[in-house]
């Protein structure tokens, strides 16, 4: 959050509403997202408000199938906006819920790395039939997984529902669950990818290969993060030098 929130108000302040941003070029909404992470998102948040501008008057659609059909929007954001931007009854399921419902009610140390038909079923169960209620569990139960019941040192003595955990009543035991492994991020293609992006963040002009290349730690690395930013959209070429896209 301490990240996040200054990035967030310097994108509000800039582009308060989709249509502001989608009169920007791609390029500024990559520069502006800065080291947030996965740059792809700022595209797509571009793409989205080119998408609500045209097709949405401008506004956020208030449907599941409508939000999922936006540039970048999966099954999670889209009942995330549902609920938290329209307090609607909506089932949001992020890693945190995930992991407060396998600890609290299944009595497993951490989730699995795919949501099983049986998770699904708890979480609906529990969540309130009103939409408000709805939504401020989704809030409340978001919030409990992220400060309380952390992955690696939960705070167990302060958790409000220690006294019904299923997990903690056990003895806080491991469970035999594969966990999802995240993949290493030094020495990637994808840091490469974030090294490449921010030499074309600080040039307003397009910059040679030659420049690129020179503080790349591995050539070959260095030429799969080109190609794969270039099919993406999130860069191009101009006469053999490469720089943001310009629409």
């Amino acid at each position: 959050m301490k990240r996040v929130e200054p990035r967030w108000e310097q994108w509000l302040n800039r582009w308060p509403t989709p249509k502001d941003l989608a009169e920007s070029p791609v390029a500024e909404a990559i520069r502006l997202w800065e080291n947030l992470g996965y740059p792809r998102r700022a595209k797509r948040l571009h793409e989205t408000s080119v998408i609500l501008t045209q097709q949405f008057n401008g506004e956020v659609p208030q449907t599941f199938a409508e939000l999922i059909s936006l540039p970048g929007v999966g099954e999670y954001t889209a009942n995330a906006i549902l609920a938290f931007a329209f307090g609607q009854r909506s089932l949001v399921l992020d890693v945190n819920v995930r992991r407060l419902l396998a600890r609290a009610w299944l009595g497993q140390s951490h989730q699995a790395p795919t949501i099983s038909a049986i998770e699904r079923a708890l979480a609906e169960k529990l969540l309130p039939s009103s939409h408000q209620h709805a939504a401020t569990w989704s809030a409340a139960s978001m919030e409990l997984g992220a400060l309380i019941c952390t992955a690696r040192e939960p705070l167990c003595t302060q958790c409000p529902i220690v006294n019904d955990c299923s997990w903690f009543s056990q003895g806080k035991p491991h469970s035999d669950i594969a966990k999802k492994v995240q993949a290493r991020y030094e020495g990637s293609v994808r840091q490469e990818r974030g090294r490449i992006l921010k030499i074309l963040r600080e040039h307003q002009d397009s910059t040679s290969l030659e420049h690129v290349l020179q503080h790349a730690p591995d050539q070959q690395r260095c030429e799969a993060a080109l190609t794969q930013l270039l099919n993406e959209g999130m860069i191009e070429k101009i006469k053999g030098c490469y720089a943001l896209p310009s629409s």
